[in-house]
């Protein structure tokens, strides 16, 4: 069959905007990778178009692998064992009671525009998140400094009271509401990461929205590339930075980052030659490379969880019976073993088991008696007299499977009119945000290695809670863990608060993922972590 010319470059695209076209036609096959090898040039899935690359606004894992790439933390981490190494701080010390850390920034930190990175700087960056305006959903995360709660909820208008000083321009010192063992591992996470607050002062408000500083020849950072391009739906280009201080061990030249949100398309870019590594991998293709051993195949820990957040503002999850009898109808095996290949395991809890030092707790997790007799009780047997429940989810194969599982769990046990919704990411995030959802379908991956990385999203104030469920005694026992060392203790009081909250079901845990994807044999020294933390100056590509 032949086709016009005019057909041709429609016939080369490999999916979701991505465009890896040469002038004449289709790329012969390997000469995207082929080139990259040669030229240092990384190219790679991020699964959807990015909602931004402000590191206090954005929420998705696909944005901070940009962001990554962008800004630099305070604290890095070491591969394999993920201590804690320096980064922007060069060395810091820490008080005897654990709530004084004192942070040494090196001299030779520069921003992309040639400006010193400051202690002031990081200040400015803290004040930035915590100002209300922004209506950044992690500023939670810095209610761990002292007085950044009171500041950003308004009970407070002088940040001088918030424990976040700098001493001189390379001394930044922090304090604690309460010892976190943690905190040098929260590092590393977007929100704490330093922005050039005054060059997003130059373009705009620096504390609304949207202003937009996050533009190529905009955006100043200090992370090991800058950025070059953004073109919406097709990719996002970063090049090794010429002021990063520590750019003799930066080996990539540049990175191409695609927003393919379709996963059959990622893999076909793959094999074709176009991508080093994808973001996922389709079910279908998962039990096949793993029985021929393909060395590009990889599964990596994860610590995220997949689960389903109950919107207790819409009818009918104001009652807790109906949202335990959901709950209690999820065949969370039968989606574990038979639909999702790739180890991953039901999740009869919200905090994997995978995490060190926390022990969940024991649940029955089906049962459907149980379930049909709560919705009985809760006045509709049978499902009788409910309204259609809509699950949300954002454009994926996996969660289109999953969704599809549990809508028929609902309708054969339950008797009730379930519907499926798909959007595109950003759109299903706003939907979250704004509360436009009855039944919304993701993931939460661990931010840092403590139970609280978890729990602390469904308090009463948490920016990212998202469901309008919320307890006084789930964020006094959450308060408590935070004023007790004993480890076991601690544990021991978190526990009791995951269990108030699954008895509540606000959240329904699905199951627990792995990271099952491809990576080129050319790439080397790539070491995500289980948060999903990625440092692409170890990342080198084989000519």
């Amino acid at each position: 069959m032949k086709f016009s010319r005019r057909l041709l470059p429609l016939l080369c695209v490999l999916g979701s905007g991505l465009w890896l076209l040469t002038s004449t036609g289709c790329a012969k096959r390997d000469s995207t990778v082929t080139r990259g090898n040669q030229d240092g040039v990384l190219h790679m899935s991020i699964g959807a178009e990015p909602s931004d690359l402000d590191p206090q606004t954005v929420t998705g894992t696909n944005d901070a692998k940009v962001i990554h790439a962008l800004f630099e933390p305070l604290v890095g981490y070491e591969p394999g064992t993920l201590a804690p190494v320096p980064a922007l701080a060069e060395r810091w010390e820490i008080s005897t009671d654990g709530l004084t850390y004192t942070f040494h920034l090196r001299a030779d930190a520069k921003w992309s525009n040639g400006d010193p990175v400051t202690a002031q700087d990081c200040v400015d960056s803290w004040r930035r998140i915590l100002t209300p305006t922004l209506g950044a959903d992690y500023a939670y995360f810095l209610y761990l400094i002292r007085g950044g709660e009171a500041f950003h909820k308004g009970k407070s208008t002088d940040f001088s009271t918030v424990g976040a000083v700098a001493r001189d321009p390379r001394t930044l010192v922090v304090t604690l509401t309460h010892p976190a063992p943690y905190f040098l591992q929260i590092l590393l996470n977007s929100p704490w990461r330093p922005v050039h607050v005054r060059s997003i002062a130059a373009i705009g408000n620096p504390y609304l929205r949207n202003t937009k500083w996050t533009r190529p020849g905009l955006l100043v950072s200090n992370g090991p590339f800058v950025l070059k391009e953004w073109t919406l739906n097709q990719r996002v280009v970063v090049e090794k930075s010429p002021t990063y201080w520590d750019r003799a061990k930066v080996r990539l030249n540049a990175i191409h980052f695609y927003p393919i949100d379709n996963i059959d398309a990622e893999e076909r870019a793959f094999r074709a030659g176009q991508l080093h590594l994808t973001w996922a991998l389709p079910l279908s293709k998962v039990l096949p490379l793993q029985r021929e051993k393909n060395p590009a195949f990889r599964i990596d820990p994860l610590l995220e969880t997949y689960f389903f957040r109950l919107n207790v503002r819409k009818a009918p999850f104001a009652d807790a019976r109906i949202r335990r009898a959901l709950a209690l109808a999820v065949d969370r095996d039968t989606i574990a073993s038979k639909i999702l290949p790739g180890g991953r395991l039901p999740a009869t809890t919200f905090i994997p088991s995978l995490l060190v030092g926390y022990t969940p707790p024991t649940r029955r997790a089906h049962d459907l008696e149980a379930a049909r007799k709560l919705l009985a009780e809760a006045g509709h047997p049978g499902g009788a007299g409910l309204p259609p429940i809509e699950i949300l989810y954002n454009n994926s194969e996996i969660l289109r499977l999953v969704g599809e599982a549990v809508q028929e769990m609902w309708r054969r046990e339950l008797g009730l009119d379930v519907r499926l919704s798909n959007q595109e990411k950003k759109v299903v995030f706003a939907s979250r945000s704004a509360g436009g959802y009855q039944v919304l379908l993701g993931s939460w991956t661990a931010d840092y290695l403590d139970a609280t990385t978890y729990l602390d999203m469904w308090r009463a104030d948490s920016g990212n809670n998202h469901t309008g469920w919320s307890d006084p005694a789930y964020d006094a026992l959450c308060d408590r863990a935070n004023t007790l060392a004993d480890p076991v203790a601690r544990a021991a009081v978190l526990q009791q608060a995951e269990t108030l909250l699954l008895d509540a079901a606000p959240i329904i845990p699905i199951y627990f993922n792995t990271h099952v994807y491809l990576v080129h044999p050319a790439v080397q020294g790539y070491q995500p972590t289980p948060m999903e933390h990625t440092d692409y100056r170890d990342v080198w590509l084989k000519p």
